[in-house]
């Protein structure tokens, strides 16, 4: 089995279109990490990502804004010879990426943004209260760099 690197935008855009879950790594200034698993939409580049207005994470990246993206999908343990421990590796594709945290202060933009996210669950329209997008805190990160994998491939014959 092997690993292959993946180049090509619109297969990137697909293994992360796959995915319910993203997981975010922050770093704080004395170098403690910070991992999370959290919903997302993504679109153009950009992923979008919510939550509440104050937190452990807000105060992280009020002091440290880089942020790292985890996606992962198609996860299938494979094996090339049943009895062999060490030839069982996990099949999987993975998306990661790099970029800083900005906030959507705007209010018609923080609508877009939610509705980026939802379209990342479901394919249908949602209205929001106008309290729902003045209190929730939408994250942008532009994806400054972006690496894909896909693990456990066959080799070919």
């Amino acid at each position: 089995m092997k690993t292959l690197v993946i180049t090509e935008q619109k297969e990137i855009e697909a293994i992360i279109a796959k995915c319910d879950v993203c997981f975010i790594g922050l770093a704080d200034t004395d170098g403690t990490p910070y991992v999370l698993p959290m919903n997302f939409g993504y679109k153009e580049g950009i992923v979008y990502l919510h939550s509440a207005q104050e937190g452990h994470s807000i105060d992280i990246l009020s002091r440290n804004p880089k942020i790292c993206i985890a996606f992962s999908s198609d996860h299938a343990l494979v094996f090339q010879h049943p009895q062999v421990a060490c030839s069982y590796r996990m099949r999987s594709k993975s998306v990661i990426g790099w970029g800083n945290v900005t906030y959507e202060e705007n209010f018609d933009k923080k609508r877009e943004a939610l509705d980026i996210i939802m379209k990342q669950y479901v394919n249908k329209e949602f209205t929001y209260s106008d309290p729902a997008i003045r209190n929730v805190k939408i994250w942008k990160v532009k994806l400054d760099k972006i690496t894909c994998k896909v693990f456990g491939a066959p080799h070919e014959k």
